[in-house]
């Protein structure tokens, strides 16, 4: 696709995307796949048919294309024909495919002990300590503020995480103990600047990025000599099972997750909005399931 024949086209889905409040991930993840459509057929996306669009889907199962893959590009064809276009017709051609359901990798609580042993610094302590005891997500983590740990009732605020919904999650005396010596270090090597709002600051004003966690739990499962494939999910997954071992109650486990992977549906789904009270918070903060070594 050309830029003389894109750009009209794009400025048109970026506007629609913006006045829509999709993330700038999903926005560059849907103008990558309407491009690579677009370079299939040869031509200006807004000229493709029904049978272009049968073909390049042919053509991704083709060449071996991943499930999430070719999922994330279907519902960028479905926004870009539905709403740019006007084309509804090209939207219900658009495929997804079933992802298969596979059971997620899990550390035991000794793996994860000797995973948090092995940070190298108070920083990497810090972070991986925070992603297990509260089962966030790595961007949930990274984008934390000082003003989200809430010492007082002992949680952490979550803002806007996946959903762009708010949330609380369990703060551990073990966990605000070792965020306070955090501070402690990175205000006394100038990292916590007036103004500075990040829990883990990195350059230019900026807070420590998803990847870079990512590759600080890697470099901490391999020196802990942990074989199993290790990410920031993994402790996620990781915090979710050891809480239902020690026989918390699933529905608590999904709402300090936010998420509905962990337990079943039930008929009174307005309990997803319930905090969780204060006995539970320190019923949990203390569980040996979430403990710190």
């Amino acid at each position: 696709m050309t830029d003389k024949a894109i750009s009209p086209l794009r400025q048109r889905l970026i506007e629609d995307m913006a006045i829509r409040r999709l993330g700038p991930r999903t926005q560059h993840d849907y103008i990558r796949h309407v491009k690579r459509f677009a370079d299939f057929l040869g031509r200006s996306a807004d000229k493709a048919t029904a049978e272009d669009v049968h073909r390049y889907q042919l053509w991704l199962a083709s060449i071996g294309t991943t499930v999430p893959t070719v999922n994330v590009s279907a519902t960028a064809l479905r926004f870009f024909f539905r709403v740019t276009l006007r084309r509804h017709d090209l939207a219900e051609e658009v495929v997804s495919t079933r992802e298969p359901r596979r059971l997620p990798i899990v550390l035991s609580p000794e793996e994860v002990a000797r995973l948090l042993a092995s940070a190298t610094n108070i920083k990497h302590q810090a972070l991986l300590s925070l992603a297990y005891a509260t089962g966030l997500r790595a961007s949930e983590v990274v984008s934390l503020k000082l003003t989200d740990i809430d010492r007082n009732r002992m949680v952490i605020r979550v803002e806007q995480g996946k959903g762009k919904k708010d949330r609380y999650v369990i703060l551990s005396p073990y966990l605000l103990e070792l965020l306070r010596d955090w501070w402690r270090v990175a205000r006394k090597k100038g990292w916590m600047s007036p103004g500075q709002p990040w829990l883990f600051p990195s350059y230019r004003g900026k807070h420590t990025t998803s990847r870079q966690l990512h590759r600080i739990v890697r470099l901490a499962a391999g020196r802990a000599g942990i074989t199993k494939r290790v990410g920031v999910h993994t402790l996620r997954h990781s915090f979710a099972t050891h809480l239902l071992e020690q026989k918390t109650d699933i529905r608590i486990i999904q709402v300090l997750l936010e998420a509905e992977t962990y337990c079943p549906p039930t008929p009174h789904r307005g309990a997803d909005l319930l905090p969780v009270p204060p006995s539970l918070r320190r019923e949990c903060a203390h569980s040996p399931s979430i403990r710190l070594p």
